[in-house]
């Protein structure tokens, strides 16, 4: 009880908390939520209704910018980047003057296209469908990390006009690259210390605490648990963590894809519940570089959202956060008790 008294009474002061995936420290500032509010306002983002939009560069059949055509695909489709971040097959170089270093960097960009119907986000689209879609991050996992010149693949997704989105068709990216990110060099080192040190997975230890807890538990089922982490930067951030020890998503078999499909559905359709909008996310697996084997890795699947206080006004990492450290404006328990809340069956239905 004298634990849990002190918890109460620190949560309710600023105070930092540790991020042992990054090893990097969060300011949380809750009481900075009740301040008034006369900055931006952003326009709230509404349901695509349209089952297939002629002008749109996704859509089965129809030309995009560079000419091609893409087929009359029925379920998922993916196809390299029309304008790629990334170059292919090009020779290595490297520059130095001085202070000044540079080399190149070589990979591929794919664009990953959930479902053929122009309107369905993964909130909208059915479990089976879902499981379609991780049915083809594994394949592109594979094939891509499997190439020479390729050290890690990046699946992501960018949804929303708030997000940079350039197109709503319900769609995801994949970046491979010859060097691994930093990022994800941050959380390999962090993994990597806990599994020398214990021979344990550092997020298979944390997940079994959170399960106990039961504090900032949004889902769960017999495979995969998703939940606000202690440590989160964005207002309603969240991870999906398999509960078993997996370093990426080709180790997992048919019924953990759905487990997975499952969760994927079920916590996209609260976000989307907790303002009724299309609610706007960069979401992204992590999980083992390609370059060798990773026994220290533990995939997860982190959704960023910037929403704050409603459809209209996000969380703007400025100032303080851009020169000295994260922050954040609600506690991570807080923005759990909302989510759990919510219904999983969407809105809009």
């Amino acid at each position: 009880m004298e634990q849990e008294k002190f918890k109460m009474e620190f949560n309710s002061k600023s105070h930092r908390r540790y991020n042992i995936l990054t090893g990097e420290w969060i300011l949380v500032s809750q009481h900075r939520n009740k301040r008034p509010w006369q900055g931006k306002k952003d326009k709230p983002a509404e349901l695509v209704k349209v089952e297939y939009d002629e002008k749109c560069y996704l859509c089965p059949g129809n030309t995009r910018a560079s000419g091609d055509v893409n087929p009359k695909y029925k379920d998922t489709y993916s196809f390299k980047n029309d304008f790629a971040a990334l170059i292919q097959d090009q020779e290595h170089e490297t520059f130095s003057d001085g202070l000044l270093r540079a080399e190149s960097e070589e990979g591929i960009c794919k664009v990953i296209c959930f479902s053929p119907n122009h309107s369905l986000t993964l909130p909208l689209m059915s479990i089976e469908d879902i499981t379609k879609v991780v049915t083809l991050w594994q394949k592109e996992y594979a094939e891509l990390g499997d190439k020479e010149s390729i050290n890690h693949v990046q699946i992501f997704e960018n949804k929303g006009a708030i997000m940079g989105c350039s197109n709503p068709h319900p769609h995801g990216q994949i970046w491979a690259q010859s060097s691994i990110p930093e990022v994800v060099m941050l959380k390999q080192n962090q993994q990597q210390k806990y599994w020398q040190k214990n021979k344990r997975s550092l997020l298979e230890d944390y997940i079994k605490q959170e399960i106990e807890l039961n504090e900032r538990i949004i889902l769960k089922n017999d495979h995969f648990v998703a939940l606000v982490p202690y440590w989160a930067i964005w207002p309603y951030e969240t991870i999906i963590v398999p509960i078993n020890h997996y370093q990426h998503i080709g180790q997992l078999d048919e019924e953990e894809k759905v487990a997975f499909a499952e969760i994927i559905k079920g916590l996209t359709t609260k976000y989307d519940n907790l303002f009724q909008v299309s609610f706007p996310y960069s979401s992204g697996i992590h999980q083992s570089p390609t370059d060798k084997e990773h026994p220290e890795w533990h995939f997860h699947m982190a959704f960023y959202p910037p929403l704050l206080r409603s459809a209209e006004v996000k969380k703007f990492m400025v100032g303080y956060e851009m020169f000295a450290n994260a922050q954040r404006d609600i506690t991570a328990e807080q923005a759990a008790s909302t989510l759990i809340k919510l219904s999983k069956k969407h809105y809009s239905l």
